[in-house]
């Protein structure tokens, strides 16, 4: 970086720091809030879905189910040794918040943050039984891609590796929902209760991606913590699922 270019206008050009040292204070508390935002989804995540393994229909279902709670959680490990890097507490950090506190079924949270932790407003609902579970993770689980696959990019460069690293995985954790939601539909006796798990969780986890227009965005792109607006990462996510839905003959569209 030159001596005379402002931190800004190295970062929004596509410089990279590589080191807390390197971090100005602002930049600092943008990255500790998007990685706090990381861990603490992946640790309430892991802990809604942990309580669900048993539901599942068979071993195979089960195995799968605790695949994800386990990479999760080795998720949260990795981006929390960085956070512990810039000063966090890292010792108390996964017994601090009790993950998996929910609220009730019929709550509206928008996107708003809610308790002491920073999750994504999603991960506050219940799940209601395997197949919603399984639902959940299916339409969460395009949302975590799409948006991990933007933090690959962010321009601090140790924490963009760790990402990198964990997009497969969590990649195959939506292949792992998609496959589980197609066996259940082999029944299409169970295409109604499919329907009404989309219809609870779809308005939610649109959510997740944040308000179209935000200031707090602009922050994160000025400091190449971001590159793609929300509106844009929530308009991708919507197509995908609907092609998906035509194709599950979930929507009117694929219906025959």
């Amino acid at each position: 970086m030159s001596e005379t270019m402002p931190i800004e206008d190295y970062l929004a050009q596509g410089g990279k720091l590589t080191s807390p040292e390197n971090a100005p204070a602002r930049y600092r508390g943008e990255l500790m809030r998007l990685m706090a935002t990381f861990v603490d989804s992946e640790l309430a995540g892991a802990a809604g879905f942990a309580e669900i393994i048993n539901a599942g229909p068979g071993i195979k279902e089960r195995i799968a189910a605790s695949r994800i709670v386990l990479e999760k959680l080795d998720h949260a490990e990795r981006v929390l040794e960085i956070m512990g890097e810039f000063g966090a507490d890292t010792s108390r950090y996964a017994t601090h918040h009790p993950w998996t506190e929910r609220v009730p079924r019929n709550s509206d949270l928008g996107a708003a943050r809610h308790g002491t932790d920073m999750r994504l407003a999603v991960l506050h609902y219940p799940l209601d039984g395997w197949t919603d579970a399984v639902v959940m993770n299916v339409l969460m689980g395009r949302a975590v891609v799409i948006q991990l696959d933007e933090f690959t990019r962010l321009s601090y460069q140790p924490l963009a590796e760790v990402f990198r690293a964990i997009l497969p995985r969590e990649r195959r954790h939506m292949e792992l929902g998609e496959e589980g939601l197609r066996k259940i539909l082999v029944d299409r006796a169970a295409q109604a209760e499919v329907t009404t798990s989309i219809d609870y969780w779809r308005p939610r986890v649109a959510a997740s991606f944040g308000a179209a227009a935000s200031t707090h965005f602009e922050t994160q792109k000025r400091f190449g913590l971001r590159h793609t607006a929300n509106a844009e990462l929530a308009s991708a996510w919507s197509k995908q699922i609907g092609d998906m839905l035509v194709e599950l003959r979930l929507s009117p569209e694929g219906a025959t």
